[in-house]
């Protein structure tokens, strides 16, 4: 018998790492095999401090810009996209660089190139100032995006030419409030075009769809991840939406023990750039106070799985 008080945790599936996180770290990775230390990286690589940390012990060098980086080290972007003059700046520099980029933001992308060549004017749904965004204004002439971050935006657009309009989206968005957004411009721009496909990726569609999943049977929902993940924020806000209370955590350290006062059924899930390790981490630390039983609720099976760069495949 045990005096802890019983805790059941209700953990999601999939939650945690997705196919371009995975590719992203493990590209840097590589880069460091090939080259020695160190390797310089263009931002935060994947926005979890964990990943970071673990990346700049094996060699990893984080900057914010590429006029940091010495003449002749090798460079990586990072997996949420850079404007086109960064690769061009390098290529001017002379500095060898490996793109990271999620192979899902690339399809947007190219889908906004497209667009703009013909002749569209884009409605990018998005978060201002979110690297990913800044990455895909950065591949059109400036002037051809318009940035759209919630429906207070899309119902005062004022386009020049609505009968010519595109709409894309950033891939970590929420997949009720896009929708929603989406319903409003389709609503006032009924001629606008939609994206090949869906641009929120799968990864942040499971997970909020695995959180929505377990967020009925939980008093309270656990999330690890980064404060700058778009996608990890937005599994709070799933649950929030589901008339659950929730946190977003970095790391088990960071719990507030107060917030589990009155908890029977706690749900746990991960960002897509979080590691399964800092959930292990949390369910280890909750065990110290809790008699813990486990049960993964699993919605979907992910089978997904992004080549590396050529350049970086022999070192595979």
């Amino acid at each position: 018998m045990t005096d802890k008080p019983a805790l059941e945790l209700l953990i999601a599936a999939p939650r945690g790492f997705c196919a371009g996180v995975d590719r992203a770290i493990r590209i840097v990775e590589l880069a460091i095999e090939k080259h020695g230390a160190p390797v310089f990286v263009r931002h935060e690589i994947v926005h979890n401090k964990f990943v970071v940390d673990s990346l700049k012990a094996k060699g990893a060098v984080f900057v914010e810009e590429l006029d940091e980086v010495p003449d002749g080290a090798p460079v990586v972007f990072s997996a949420h996209g850079v404007p086109k003059s960064v690769p061009a700046n390098a290529e001017a520099r002379g500095l060898e660089y490996l793109d990271a980029t999620c192979p899902l933001v690339s399809r947007v992308h190219r889908q906004a190139e497209r667009l703009v060549a013909a002749g569209r004017h884009i409605l990018f749904i998005g978060h201002a100032g979110h690297p990913e965004v800044i990455g895909t204004f950065g591949q059109v002439p400036e002037g051809s995006m318009t940035l759209i971050e919630d429906v207070a935006d899309a119902e005062a657009l004022q386009p020049t030419d609505p009968g010519n309009l595109a709409f894309l989206t950033q891939t970590t968005l929420s997949v009720d409030d896009t929708a929603e957004v989406v319903g409003v411009l389709q609503r006032r721009f009924p001629a606008m075009q939609a994206p090949r496909g869906e641009d929120i990726c799968y990864a942040t569609s499971n997970r909020q769809a695995a959180v929505k999943a377990i967020a009925g049977a939980c008093d309270a929902v656990l999330i690890i991840g980064a404060p700058n993940s778009s996608n990890s924020v937005r599994l709070v806000e799933v649950a929030e939406r589901e008339g659950v209370r929730a946190m977003l955590i970095q790391r088990a350290a960071d719990l507030d023990w107060a917030f589990l006062e009155g908890i029977g059924t706690l749900g746990v899930s991960a960002g897509a750039s979080a590691p399964e390790l800092l959930v292990r981490e949390l369910v280890d630390l909750l065990s110290t106070r809790y008699d813990v039983t486990e049960r993964e609720e699993e919605t979907t099976r992910e089978t997904v799985a992004f080549k590396l760069p050529r350049a970086l495949d022999a070192a595979a």
